[in-house]
């Protein structure tokens, strides 16, 4: 899966703390930051087995605090992650000022690393800096890390690193804070450059070793079999994931003699060879291959299904449709797996596997089941994906643009049950990546439809969420997507969608190419629909860089081809951008009509976000005309609708407008009163130019009000 900069729900965390301003200058770029004053606390939870590692705790405990870099190096599942966790929660006191964690995801089979945009822009976020407010320049991004990190008492855990240069990025500037770095690889550059203290992780003593079974199954079990359990730590060849994998499974059977367990355990390391190999790693492959060979067959099935995710993790509701089995049936299936060790929640009703587990899961998968029952399965959890994703989208808009899904795939299960926006903003936030990762799947096997279907659910919530990167993104593949099959109409469809992305992350010229392809294609084939629509997002494309002619020239085209389909819902809403970029261009009589139509169209056929957006364009004409009276009723009704419909995008809109009627008004307390409002409505929609407008206006006020009046002068 391709990274997108701002699918920050990887790597961000809790924070907490109040807002604050403050304006940093890094590499020639201006910004607030941060708007938040927080104390993030992204620790995944602490291992609850942890047992042993005495020497590499007294090694952390005397060095944290003069040592500021601790590299922890060992093969996988040697339990490096394990020992960086139970120590950060035990020291957590050392850090008051904050916990940042990140899974880099360096040996992840699922897909390539996460990179270092993608982990240092889930840092700022966590720290309080505005999405929208961070440079796109990786090293300009590295520069206020550090400076926010600077003079902090902070812990920063960087997981399952590859190689420096993945993390370099993440590493504080200020010797205040300590990081803990693991790798499967060790990291000489880290060590040589940045002093780095070396942990090399080997298998556990003996004694350790045997200390993590009976943590799990208590010293009377294993003082009842004591040859047995020399069998079975054996087997395990100290490693800790092995270990919990054997103890998971005499845990869930404690009638089972521990003697049952270490006789088919050692069968299957004698079929592997792996008990006459030095390499280490040889006895954990046949740990898995014990377990998983004692699956029931419906886990086993599970377990082989679940290496074909694509996201990171799945939900139980996800993982019914990849299996084809009712919810009730599939939880069990889960639990059945988590209390083998095969799967784990780090959050709870989301379920993931440990990167070797998950690799040999895909192993499994591609021996045991049937190139065609894979992809069945692929394509149920795909399709699970995109019909939620579409009745969430519902929830979102109900007056948008519909998508024809056909029938679903045989097999699947029904959608996740969602009742409000709410649900449906909750849901979005937590399938997000998964979603993405969904879409570039689809991409990948060449299930083209579903490609640009994912896209156009997912617009609503990206475009109300702040994840203008990802919805480009999800554009670019449904524009390649589109243009792989060879449809025409879809082509010109998405490049339309793509420019909009392009146009919201500022890339005006990219949009503008786009865009007149779209009207190209669409012209070619004569679809007056797909012109008009061109026409309508070349319209507001060349209005978000104040290129009012140009909009309101492709506006009126628009206006003209939406009239000739009879397209009343699209007609009004031409005619509301005619009629805005008409007053932009000082053209106050040309503009009102064309509004008033427009407002009259989306009362009578029931578009409340049409009217909404109308009557603030309305509002703002009689601002401009200084019809006052006029501007305050215009703006107080888009503020009603909006609130009614739950639009938070117009409202802000519609409070900004207010705080600017009341403000020459000389009502100052209900400008700022609304003023304050829209901010933190901008704010929570990452509306940087809106926001930085508001922030000028209400310094504006307070000086105005600050200010005595001047002394009368007599002639």
């Amino acid at each position: 899966m391709a990274e997108t900069p701002d699918v920050l729900n990887q790597v961000i965390g809790p924070v907490t703390g109040p807002i604050v301003q403050a304006h940093t200058i890094h590499g020639g770029v201006h910004f607030h930051s941060p708007q938040r004053s927080v104390v993030p606390r992204q620790l995944p939870g602490a291992p609850r087995w942890f047992t042993g590692r005495g020497t590499e705790m007294t090694v952390l405990d005397k060095g944290a605090g003069t040592v500021m870099i601790f590299a922890i190096a060992g093969a996988g599942g040697i339990g490096k992650t394990a020992l960086a966790l139970h120590w950060a929660h035990r020291n957590a006191d050392r850090f008051p000022d904050g916990q940042l964690y990140v899974d880099l995801r360096g040996f992840d089979p699922s897909g390539a690393p996460m990179t270092p945009v993608t982990a240092v822009r889930g840092f700022l976020y966590a720290l309080g800096v505005d999405p929208a407010d961070i440079p796109a320049d990786v090293d300009v991004q590295a520069a206020l890390y550090r400076s926010l990190t600077a003079g902090k008492r902070m812990l920063v855990v960087l997981d399952n690193t590859r190689d420096s240069a993945q993390m370099v990025p993440l590493l504080p500037g200020s010797p205040t804070c300590t990081v803990i770095v693991t790798s499967r690889n060790r990291l000489p550059g880290l060590i040589d450059r940045y002093g780095a203290e070396q942990l090399s992780l080997g298998i556990l003593a003996e004694g350790d070793a045997r200390a993590v079974l009976a943590a799990r199954l208590g010293k009377d079990r294993l003082a009842a079999e004591p040859d047995t359990v020399e069998r079975l730590l054996a087997c395990c060849g100290g490693f800790p994931l092995a270990l919990s994998i054997v103890a998971g499974r005499a845990d869930a059977h404690p009638s089972f003699p521990l003697a049952r367990l270490a006789a088919e355990l050692n069968a299957a390391a004698n079929r592997l060879g792996a008990l006459d190999d030095d390499e280490p790693a040889a006895n954990l492959s046949a740990v898995f291959s014990w377990s998983y060979e004692a699956l029931p067959s419906p886990q086993a099935e599970m377990f082989r299904l679940l290496g074909l995710i694509a996201g990171p993790d799945i939900s139980a509701a996800a993982a019914a449709s990849l299996v084809s089995l009712p919810d009730a049936e599939t939880s069990g299936l889960l639990r059945g797996l988590e209390r083998a060790s095969l799967v784990r929640q780090d959050v709870a009703g989301r379920y993931r596997m440990h990167d070797l587990i998950r690799a040999y899961a895909v192993e499994r998968a591609e021996h045991d089941e049937p190139g065609d029952r894979r992809e069945e399965a692929s394509r149920r959890l795909v399709d699970f994906y995109l019909r939620t994703a579409h009745a969430a989208d519902r929830l979102l808009e109900p007056q948008g643009d519909d998508v024809d899904l056909g029938l679903p795939v045989i097999g699947a299960r029904p959608v996740t049950d969602l009742a409000d926006m709410a649900d449906a903003r909750a849901w979005f936030d937590a399938e997000h990546v998964c979603l993405l990762a969904a879409q570039q799947m689809a991409l990948d096997v060449g299930w083209d439809p579903l490609v640009w279907q994912l896209a156009r659910v997912l617009d609503t919530f990206h475009a109300r969420s702040g994840h203008p990167h990802s919805r480009l993104t999800a554009w670019r593949a449904a524009a390649l997507a589109a243009q792989r099959s060879g449809t025409a109409d879809m082509e010109a469809r998405t490049r339309r969608r793509l420019g909009l992305a392009c146009a919201n992350v500022g890339r005006h010229d990219e949009a503008v190419e786009e865009l007149r392809r779209a009207l190209e294609l669409a012209e070619g084939s004569g679809d007056l629909d797909g012109q008009a629509h061109a026409h309508e997002s070349l319209a507001r494309a060349w209005g978000s860089v104040g290129g009012d002619q140009m909009a309101w020239e492709h506006a009126t085209h628009a206006l003209r081809l939406f009239r000739e389909t009879r397209d009343v819902m699209w007609e009004a809403e031409a005619l509301n951008i005619v009629g805005r970029y008409a007053a932009r261009l000082g053209l106050y009589d040309e503009a009102r009509a064309p509004l008033l139509d427009a407002l009259v169209l989306c009362r009578r056929y029931g578009n409340p976000a049409g009217e909404a957006d109308t009557l603030t364009s309305l509002g703002r004409l009689a601002y401009d005309t200084r019809d006052d009276s006029q501007a305050l009723d215009r703006y107080q009704q888009a503020l009603g609708v909006t609130r009614n419909i739950g639009d938070v995008w117009q409202e802000a809109d519609a409070l900004d407008g207010l705080g600017q009627t009341y403000a020459r008004l000389g009502r100052p307390d209900e400008s700022r009163r609304s003023w304050l409002q829209a901010l933190e409505l901008y704010r929570s929609q990452h509306r940087r130019v809106d926001e930085t407008r508001v922030e000028q206006r209400l310094a504006e006020l307070d000086d105005s009000v600050a200010e005595p009046d001047p002394p009368s002068r007599s002639d």
